[in-house]
């Protein structure tokens, strides 16, 4: 995993764990080998976690000794979110020893470990997670004292009294010692946040600065700013924002941070009198300054009588976190005075908590309550004992956020309490205490919640998990810990069709580094029996697509209880949604972007499917902007995948068509006869005739011709064409914002980045070609010197060249009208050149793969890129950075993947029981950076009405029998609706328009469909789908739902 020897790490793992096995120990030993190292970031590994932090809060991650005490569930998922995110040290403190109870939610114990120290049983396969992170025990008493060595201390089962005296301690050490209390009871959760007295918050959200392109500034009081209309300003007022790059207005290129007010679309106001300042002529860009925000928290002494505004979550539940405040002062109440957490089902216990809350209400003066929710107490007390796994996960990854906060000032605290339910997870039906008596099973915590009759439910359920990655690891976990699918009929269907790779390493926590290379449904599947022996499931590879009905067919569909998707793009969500509905089955869907997250239930006929409502496009750069005109880097690297791939994957195997079957290829380009098939013949041409390499040599040379076409020559031509002082037909500067006015490079084997460039593209040329690499040209002065031997001819700019600047085109190839003449002659060319190739020849086209820093292909993306961008004065970037943008790489971490399945399978109990309403399920987006926590009940589907019927997208009108076409329309002529076209598939079997359709209307539907449609039913299928176009008796169009046949 991290680039350090695996027996160093674990010597010193060794050692701590010896040197903190109890607690008399002294712990001046283990503060020197958490100190010891700071090793480099491991970007193959961390890759997806550091486009969400950035190297330098990583770092700073890498320097943290964490404290987690109680190794319950939830300090099982805190640990695992810590350990993965990769700081320091983890140590680990519980005096208890492990029951059955723990088996409901921590998935680093099993039964064998039952009477070992919980701190101690979870050491080993922790320490799998990530090698690099030091893991100690603490398993006696813990003293105060012993806190001094950490950054932050986490604590999940503490007393109120210790709680207060640590926390003093944490709050008035120097530097603080951030300090989270968190619990999980039951359905119900609670964290408590001090990071200090005076804590310092570097970046509040982790989103990028917002910029603006400047098109005018007035010289005004105040100064009114207008930007291009390219894209909507995001800036807010108050929002603090410095220029640069203007030209005429020059004094507000000064760096100093300025005040925006009444912001608009594409305009805002400064603070400021502009009206003795330089007239404004062109250019200027406009960034957002997000400025440090200092926190003053409250010790835990003081917060809990004066909590302030508590973190909502559910506005339905508005009256619940002042109530759920005074329930866990009086959960810890009940067991400090009885030494035990209440019975499930015990109304005298109720009572006695019920108690306890009334005597804390009595002392809050002003702030007392006026209504106690009796009810929510009773469920409160009733399942206290138990740390359910969904619950668990989802606060795991609350808190272990809320540690990466207090390690980095990374992101905004959460300030200071947070109470969260879900109480309408529970049956509809009232428990009775003999449903809630323990079983002497693994699962006696989720019992004395739900019942025993839920919990054999679970047990039966068949579910479909589609994808088994960062969410399907974590989804697998929480299903084997509930025991979903662990009985005989139970079964869980898991599919995927990746391997593991490296990078899936730092969230894909069932994998280890000795499965890279294997597919990831069946090591998951494997990893989730390890956790509970008796989870019944299947591992498949296949992509849930059309092309898999044969696998997933509808005995399959019909069989399930759920869909879990755990997918990570919309195409597949698409299908598997689409399939939902058809087969009326709920459907559990989930994402994540970085700390951001969203839940969704389809519930048939209850709620809107997935494809309901969909995101607006992300918006494209035009074409034109991203080859001739980029204003920002994200255009440069569109760019430098795309010549990237055109000249190292796409004319390679273009080559390698055309020499496998010359005379089909030739008839092809003749067949096409377009300005593309021209193009592609001409790059074939040029790869084989005067571009080919034979030498390592040839390779430098063709780089460096790149090099000088790409940022020089070609910039020499731009300018020529649209000089400096270019007018529009309109008699505007042609050069105005957003274009950037481009300056040629010179090359100079001096430079390093430019020398790199050299390097990395002429390996990639080589291997296109197979020509070995010679051991000098990682030698920067031999390569040097290679460089200079290539003849560089000069530049002659040529009249009338034709440059696109249409931003709606397309196309960059220009059709001319002898095209086909042009293409006979290129065909002849080619197959005269290839006549001169050696036999066997063919080229070794390069697929770009982001994930491999030895194969040079981001050096040559991020080389392209940022030269391009020095053409045109563009901030540059790292290779890192590059990585993120050319690689399309998703900003993914732990926490967020953990908070979104634990609300899912919150979610699954309510599935899994009958009689649930809309009410009571929720849809969630989150984001743990700010945080931000957003519940609401789902939107019911769109309902369509028509005479005295009513149906939804859920509805499917059937009939039986093997009925023709006329009486398919007589049957929804009965209903008032005419129908005027009938298709299957892409196929249309009848059309009203057409008179030569009505010969088909006494013909069987399934029939027409397979002469029409060439539909084979198969023969697991006793029905066939077709979709009508209606009007009602007015012309007016009805959609109607899909009509399936039953003709079998």
């Amino acid at each position: 995993m991290l680039t350090r020897k695996r027996e160093e790490v674990a010597g010193e793992v060794e050692d701590l764990q010896k040197k903190t096995r109890t607690a008399d120990q002294g712990l001046a030993n283990d503060n020197h080998a958490m100190t010891r190292r700071a090793p480099e970031i491991d970007e193959d590994l961390h890759s997806r976690q550091l486009a969400v932090y950035g190297r330098e809060t990583m770092k700073r991650l890498f320097g943290s000794n964490i404290l987690v005490s109680g190794l319950n569930g939830l300090g099982a998922e805190i640990a695992k979110n810590l350990v993965l995110a990769g700081v320091k040290s983890v140590t680990l403190h519980d005096d208890n020893n492990v029951d059955l109870w723990d088996l409901s939610s921590n998935f680093f114990l099993s039964e064998k470990d039952v009477g070992q120290n919980r701190a101690q049983a979870c050491v080993q396969k922790l320490q799998e997670l990530n090698n690099a992170v030091i893991i100690s025990t603490i398993t006696g008493d813990l003293t105060k004292e012993q806190l001094s060595i950490f950054q932050a201390v986490v604590f999940t089962d503490i007393s109120l009294e210790k709680a207060v005296e640590f926390d003093n301690y944490c709050h008035n050490h120097r530097p603080p010692i951030a300090f989270i209390k968190s619990e999980v009871r039951g359905l119900f959760g609670s964290v408590f946040c001090d990071f200090g007295p005076e804590f310092t918050v570097l970046d509040v959200d982790g989103e990028e600065p917002h910029t603006g392109i400047v098109a005018s500034i007035s010289n005004d009081n105040p100064a009114l700013v207008s930007c291009v209309d390219d894209e909507r300003l995001e800036f807010q007022d108050g929002d603090l924002i410095v220029f640069s790059e203007v030209h005429g207005t020059t004094e507000l290129n000064d760096g100093k941070p300025r005040k925006i007010k009444n912001a608009r679309p594409y305009s805002f106001s400064l603070e400021e009198d502009t009206t003795s300042y330089g007239t404004y002529i062109r250019g200027g860009i406009v960034t957002q300054v997000k400025p440090p925000k200092i926190l003053k928290f409250k010790p835990l002494k003081e917060a809990i009588k004066e909590p302030g505004e508590f973190l909502m979550s559910d506005f339905s539940k508005l009256h619940h976190p002042p109530l759920l405040h005074l329930a866990f002062q009086a959960l810890d109440k009940f067991r400090s005075d009885l030494k035990r957490f209440p019975i499930a089902g015990s109304t005298d216990d109720v009572q006695r908590l019920i108690d306890f809350v009334v005597s804390i209400n009595e002392t809050l003066g002003d702030r007392k309550l006026e209504e106690l929710d009796k009810k929510l107490l009773n469920h409160f007390a009733s399942g206290s004992r138990a740390v359910l796994n969904p619950m668990a996960a989802m606060f795991g990854g609350v808190v272990g956020q809320e540690v990466v906060k207090a390690c980095s000032g990374k992101f905004h605290p959460l300030y200071q309490f947070f109470y969260f339910d879900s109480v309408e997870s529970l049956p509809v039906e009232p428990l009775k205490p003999n449903e809630l008596k323990p079983e002497n099973s693994r699962y006696d915590a989720q019992i004395s919640v739900f019942g025993s009759k839920l919990q054999k439910k679970l047990e039966q359920a068949k579910i479909f998990m589609v994808g088994s990655g960062a969410l399907g690891c974590e989804f697998l976990k929480n299903l084997a810990l509930m025991g979903i699918s662990c009985r005989q009929n139970g079964k869980l269907t898991v599919t995927d069709d990746d391997v593991i790779e490296k990078s899936n390493l730092s969230r894909q926590f069932l994998f280890r580094d000795w499965n890279i290379g294997q597919p990831k449904s069946t090591v998951a599947a494997t990893a989730a029996m390890a956790i509970n022996p008796k989870l019944h499931v299947q591992a498949l590879q296949n992509r849930a697509s059309p092309e898999t009905e044969n696998v997933f067919n509808d005995a399959f569909w019909e069989n399930l209880d759920a869909v879990i998707n755990a997918l990570d793009n919309v195409t597949a969500r698409m299908y598997i949604d689409s399939r939902c509905v058809y087969f009326q089955k709920p459907l559990l869907e989930s994402g994540t972007l970085g700390a951001k997250c969203n839940t969704q239930m389809v519930i048939p006929h209850l709620t809107e499917n997935y494809g309901a409502s969909r995101d607006p496009p992300e918006k494209q750069a035009p074409m034109c902007t991203v080859h001739s005109f980029p204003h920002n880097i994200d255009h440069c690297l569109t760019w430098s995948r795309s010549e990237f791939e055109g000249l190292l994957e796409k004319t390679p195997t273009e080559v390698n068509a055309f020499l496998s079957n010359p005379s089909g290829y030739a008839t092809a380009a003749r067949t096409a006869g377009d300005a593309q098939a021209r193009d592609q013949l001409e790059r074939v041409i040029e790869c084989l005739d005067r571009e080919k390499c034979e030498s390592f040599q040839d390779c430098i040379t063709w780089a460096r011709l790149k090099f000088e076409d790409y940022f020089s020559s070609r910039v020499k031509q731009l300018t020529f064409t649209f000089p400096e002082d270019a007018m529009t037909s309109s008699g505007v500067p042609f050069w105005s914002a957003p274009k950037r006015f481009p300056r040629p490079l010179e090359f100079s084997t001096s430079d390093p980045s430019q020398l790199n460039f050299i390097l990395a593209a002429s390996i990639l040329r080589a291997e296109t070609f197979g020509i070995p690499i010679p051991d000098w040209a990682k030698s920067p002065m031999k390569l040097a010197e290679a460089v200079d031997k290539v003849i560089v001819p000069d530049f002659q700019p040529k009249q009338g060249v034709k440059i696109v600047t249409d931003e709606k085109a397309t196309s960059l190839s220009s059709a001319s009208i002898d095209d086909a003449a042009v293409i006979e002659e290129l065909i002849a060319n080619l197959e005269a050149i290839s006549k001169a190739l050696p036999p066997g020849f063919n080229m070794k086209p390069i697929q770009f793969e982001k994930d491999d820093d030895t194969n040079y292909h981001m050096d040559v993306i991020a080389g392209f890129a940022n030269m391009r961008a020095r053409n045109y004065s563009i901030p540059e970037v790292d290779k890192l950075k590059a990585k993120f943008i050319a690689g399309r790489i998703i900003p993914a971490i732990a926490t967020s993947t953990a908070m979104a399945t634990g609300l899912v399978c919150l979610e699954l109990y309510k599935v899994l029981t009958d009689g649930h309403k809309v009410e009571d399920y929720r849809n969630t987006f989150a984001n743990l950076a700010i945080p931000l926590f957003s519940m609401a009940e789902p939107v019911p589907p769109k309902t369509i009405k028509h005479q005295d019927m009513a149906w939804t997208v859920w509805d499917r009108w059937t009939i039986t029998g093997n009925i023709t076409l006329r009486e398919l329309l007589d049957w929804l002529k009965e209903k008032g609706l005419n129908a005027y076209s009938i298709s299957c598939g892409t196929s249309l079997l009848y059309n009203s328009m057409f008179p030569r359709h009505k010969e088909r209307l006494d013909k069987k539907v399934v029939d027409v469909a397979k002469e029409v449609a060439k539909m084979e039913v198969p023969s697991y299928r006793r029905h066939l789908d077709v979709v009508v176009a209606c009007e009602d008796d007015d012309d007016n169009d009805v959609d109607i739902p899909l009509v399936s046949i039953y003709f079998r």
